[in-house]
């Protein structure tokens, strides 16, 4: 996976979520409008703080978490 710039993980920002650049808004809520059926120029407008690279950065991160596996460790 290449280098993920515009997303940020702060325990004070959003309870810790994926951010878009510090932002109050989340990776889930940009996927989530995405998902829904909203075009980019719909997200920027009532985003207008947000950028095209920042819907496709989020885009891909959802991706790469989706394809992530978690492995229960087991005390032995």
């Amino acid at each position: 996976m290449k280098q993920m710039t515009r997303i940020t993980l702060n325990p004070e920002v959003m309870g810790g979520k994926p951010c878009i650049r510090g932002m109050r808004v989340t990776v889930g809520t940009v996927v989530g409008l995405v998902a829904s059926g909203h075009t980019l120029n719909q997200i920027l407008q009532v985003y207008p703080y947000l950028e095209e690279a920042d819907i496709y950065e989020a885009l891909a991160y959802a991706a790469w978490w989706a394809e992530e596996i978690e492995v229960p460790l087991t005390l032995a």
